[in-house]
């Protein structure tokens, strides 16, 4: 084989650019955190415009946009959970925030790049998706009062909703990522079903969210803002009791 592809490789890698400590804290870390939020929305979000476009309705929809968010956030986890942890969500930025795993500026480092990677996908689904079918955007934005839902419960029982589910996210994600007694070789498997379980049993209550970029980047492209404030609310609050109980009484002092 040339000599020339591994030259190129030398002459053009980051570490020629930047210093190596920049590229390991910040640049690799929130290149990664940009790229899980996008397979997201763009996998998660776009699953519904397809299922929507086809017409498909149900519980084989369900299972689909299940699947779909499930895959998107296991797969990508597996692929960069070394370089970033594979956080992908505000909500559990806070929590491992509070748990103490992340200080105040990486934690705010990492939300701006988990939005902009929403932001980024759905402006993708919103260009691939051309005339009408670009209103599923619409579709593909959580709400709880959203006209013509499958069941709509109310803001209050929507709000606790999306607090229990992102409860679950959070527990799974310490359990089996975050503690070293977990076991950390599924982890991306496990943290990949539990938002497909999640999304299965509140889909067509809530959206089943259960992250603020998953909403907010759907919402900032299709202009959909109704209930908002919930896919923020409910996952933070999930995601903080659940990283405070495992933080503070789940695992020992001295392991924490």
């Amino acid at each position: 084989m040339s000599a020339g592809a591994p030259n190129l490789r030398g002459q053009l890698h980051a570490s020629n650019f930047l210093p190596e400590e920049a590229l390991a804290n910040w640049v690799r870390p929130l290149i990664a955190e940009f790229i899980g939020p996008f397979a997201l929305v763009f996998l998660g979000a776009g699953s519904i415009m397809t299922t929507a476009g086809w017409g498909l309705d149900g519980p084989g929809q369900i299972v689909a946009v299940a699947l779909a968010h499930g895959l998107a956030i296991g797969l990508m986890i597996a692929a960069a959970g070394h370089i970033s942890g594979g956080v992908y969500n505000p909500a559990i930025s806070v929590g491992l925030w509070l748990a103490g795993k992340f200080d105040t500026l990486k934690t705010v480092a990492y939300i701006v790049a988990q939005l902009a990677g929403a932001v980024v996908a759905a402006l993708f689904l919103r260009y691939i998706f051309p005339g009408d079918l670009a209103d599923d955007l619409n579709l593909a934005t959580p709400t709880i009062a959203k006209e013509g839902a499958a069941l709509i419960i109310g803001r209050g029982r929507g709000l606790v909703t999306e607090t229990i589910l992102t409860f679950f996210l959070m527990y799974v994600v310490y359990g089996t990522a975050v503690d070293k007694r977990g076991p950390g070789l599924i982890a991306s498997l496990a943290i990949g079903l539990t938002i497909s379980m999640d999304i299965l049993m509140a889909g067509p209550l809530t959206g089943a969210a259960m992250n603020p970029a998953r909403a907010f980047g759907p919402a900032l492209v299709s202009g959909f803002w109704d209930d908002q404030w919930i896919y923020w609310v409910g996952p933070i609050v999930g995601a903080s009791a659940a990283a405070i109980l495992f933080s503070w009484v789940m695992t020992p002092k001295e392991e924490g």
